[in-house]
């Protein structure tokens, strides 16, 4: 028999997460802690309940812009190796307290050398977070995979730096590049350098794109820089037509898009906050996902959004009716598009999300 479908039988559901930012998951005692032991005394509250909540109403802006205001807080924290390394290492512990089996997480090293550390020091200390979870996480039980996204700034001019930072790190758990950060004004064409370098070096990566900004930004993700995949894209439903008699017609943008099969980094919570869409039930997820275009679901920033996997899945659910092969469809549409070797992402969707999702269907 199949089983019911709720939050907490989502909670059971194997998941693979692609865009996750590690400067937006921290645990709000996590914050107030490291804040207290490095000196950092800016933070808006010190109650872990009330740090919370007002983490999640300064992201709840409707702007990208002031959404990124509060990162400034969390940055602030994670200047020193054990500070890294604590907030790497309960990254993987609630990500597989909620049964995400695979993970890319993605941070921006540049922010984190104030304290004195070089890039690869802030990279060294992350990784080893990472690998300490994974260690921590199977021993209770919760077997997961995480790798990292180094990000460079788009606003910033170090793009070129970070993209051979990933090369040299590529088999230590550095899986792939991206770049973040306001989209208006800081086109990823601007980035070029560093994208011709990673294609050079048979590299992957991923651009935000069409998440404050339209059509052009993803146009040039793709046609310029060659993105493998796009953060958010949810700009591209702007290409998109539905007549009045419900007949979906697709520009040569989104048909590209589709065609090509490049996946989209969405994250419903986090594109209500920055007003990207006024609600999830206006997310363009659910008509990209009936027209089978290759949409995966996210979390952005777990703390701002005080989300999770499960949370995420469960409002799609919600509003939109979806069924366990719908949220089994967006977790093997994840595990196609993660960029770690094929064998392995085959491994995770024949080994293990697969059989699960088996028993949840019945």
């Amino acid at each position: 028999m199949t089983t019911p479908l709720t939050f907490e039988t989502i909670q059971r559901a194997p998941k693979a997460l692609l865009h996750d930012h590690l400067d937006g998951g921290l645990r709000p005692t996590t914050v107030i802690e490291l804040a207290a032991e490095t000196g950092y005394d800016k933070l808006p509250a010190t109650d872990a309940d009330e740090l919370a909540t007002w983490f999640r109403t300064a992201a709840h802006s409707g702007s990208l812009v002031r959404y990124l205001e509060p990162f400034a807080h969390t940055v602030g924290v994670m200047q020193t190796p054990e500070a890294l390394h604590r907030v790497a290492y309960e990254c993987v512990e609630d990500l597989a307290a909620d049964n995400v089996v695979y993970a890319e997480v993605r941070f921006a090293p540049e922010l984190h050398i104030d304290g004195g550390m070089s890039l690869d020091e802030v990279v060294e200390a992350v990784l080893a977070g990472f690998a300490d979870g994974e260690k921590a996480a199977a021993a209770a039980g919760h077997t997961i995979v995480v790798r990292c996204l180094v990000t460079a700034m788009r606003h910033a001019a170090r793009s070129r730096e970070i993209a051979e930072l990933a090369i040299r790190f590529r088999d230590k758990g550095v899986v792939g590049f991206d770049i973040a950060g306001a989209e208006a004004g800081n086109p990823p064409s601007r980035h070029l350098d560093a994208f011709e370098y990673l294609r050079a070096n048979n590299a992957r990566f991923t651009i935000h794109a069409g998440e404050a900004f339209g059509l052009p930004s993803i146009h040039e993700a793709i046609a310029f820089c060659g993105a493998d995949r796009l953060g958010h894209g949810v700009r591209i439903v702007d290409d998109i037509t539905v007549d009045a008699d419900g007949t979906p017609r697709l520009g040569r943008l989104a048909a590209l898009l589709r065609d090509k099969r490049i996946p989209f980094e969405m994250c419903p919570s986090s594109n209500v906050q920055t007003g990207a869409v006024r609600s999830i039930a206006e997310h363009p997820i659910d008509l990209l996902a009936r027209l089978r275009f290759r949409v995966t679901v996210n979390t952005d920033n777990r703390l701002m959004s005080d989300t999770t996997m499960s949370r995420e899945m469960w409002k799609l659910v919600q509003t939109f009716g979806y069924g366990w092969s719908d949220l089994q469809r967006f977790t093997i549409n994840a595990m196609k598009s993660a960029f770690i070797p094929f064998d392995q992402r085959l491994a995770i969707i024949d080994d293990v999300i697969k059989p699960r999702y088996a028993v949840l269907i019945g």
